[in-house]
């Protein structure tokens, strides 16, 4: 039986990247849509000849199964926390909440109604699912470089780049993908120390934006980081390299992952998303003691992993035990980001203040 699914959300992501895919999928029917927006909803009906809203108090728990949840960031927890309360669940892709008081909100609105599932694409990747493999034969792991670095790449226009409704920049967007997947391939882990920083040198000058993102014009000056760098330990002894930047002075869009262990190290350079200007194709190589060998990696189509998070929901949806672990892998990483602001904040503030000598 397939699961009904209502699309809130006609922006970008939830019209060409969520319905699409939703509709292709055997296991799911999307029977309505939610968008504030009467020409979203309008355009929506007459394509596909099912029922648009204009706002989610119109859905309920005898009709829709399953909500995907793809409206912008300061909206999550109000959306997803009344859809929760009437008893439907709720897929929503990352950042699943802005602080951890929203992290609060939303576990108490599952502990009393519908469960709440996350996504964040990264995982999925056959080149990341190869790179966990070889793991194992690099010994006790003692550091790891993240980054995702576009060339050009600041989404244009809309909320993204608005602190009061993304609530931040590079890090919020590309960075909670670059710490989920490093839970993938660790295991969760909290940061016991995070120094970072962040900086806006791009992202209000139109030539470093991001063509296929150009949902609207500029219509506000940019208040967020279009680059963060910061330094974080876990709680077992694994330190981290983080760097999330949405342009940059490099040619193309390059995602990075370099692990160190005791017996070894492992590298993979891809592009992580939807981007054209990107690796040519993904490298994966081990090095022991002077010696590197590339490893055989599948060769897949753009955006296959985000047909692989809808591969496995159905069956998350229907565990018991799915409930409370979206949150769980959430609350270690948006308590980083709020030490990484936190941090990158003490030392804008220090370099505001004259030096005295």
């Amino acid at each position: 039986m397939s699961v009904r699914v209502a699309v809130v959300g006609l922006g970008w992501a939830g019209r060409e990247l969520w319905l699409p895919l939703l509709r292709k999928h055997a296991d799911f029917e999307v029977v309505a849509a939610v968008d504030a927006d009467p020409a979203s909803r309008a355009a929506f009906r007459e394509a596909t000849g099912v029922a648009a809203h204009p706002a989610v108090d119109a859905l309920t728990a005898r009709d829709v199964d399953l909500a995907v949840v793809a409206v912008p960031n300061h909206l999550h927890v109000e959306v997803a926390g009344a859809l929760l309360a009437t008893g439907i669940s709720v897929f929503i892709e990352k950042p699943v909440c802005l602080t951890s008081a929203e992290a609060d909100i939303l576990a108490m609105a599952e502990r009393r109604g519908g469960m709440l599932l996350a996504g964040s694409a990264a995982r999925y990747r056959g080149d990341v699912g190869a790179l966990r493999r070889v793991l194992p034969d690099l010994g006790d792991i003692r550091h790891v470089d993240l980054g995702w670095v576009r060339a050009r790449g600041v989404p244009a226009g809309g909320w993204f780049t608005r602190r009061d409704k993304a609530g931040g920049g590079a890090l919020f967007d590309l960075g909670w993908h670059l710490l989920d997947t490093l839970a993938f391939l660790l295991g969760p882990a909290s940061f016991t120390q995070v120094i970072g920083v962040t900086s806006d040198d791009f992202v209000n000058a139109d030539a470093w934006h991001a063509a296929w993102r150009d949902d609207q014009p500029r219509a506000h000056v940019a208040d967020v980081e279009d680059t963060a760098r910061g330094f974080l330990v876990r709680d077992d002894g694994v330190s981290v390299s983080l760097r999330a930047c949405w342009a940059s002075h490099q040619a193309r869009d390059v995602s990075s992952i370099h692990v160190e262990g005791s017996a070894g190290a492992a590298d993979l350079r891809c592009t992580f998303g939807f981007s054209s200007n990107r690796q040519p194709e993904s490298e994966l190589t081990v090095t022991r003691e002077g010696t590197t060998t590339r490893l055989v990696v599948p060769t897949e189509p753009i955006g296959v992993e985000y047909t692989r998070q809808l591969d496995g929901l159905a069956t998350m949806l229907a565990d018991p035990g799915t409930r409370g672990r979206a949150i769980a892998e959430a609350r270690p990483i948006v308590r980083m980001i709020e030490s990484f602001y936190a941090s990158a904040g003490s030392a804008r503030a220090r370099r505001a203040v004259p030096a005295y000598r």
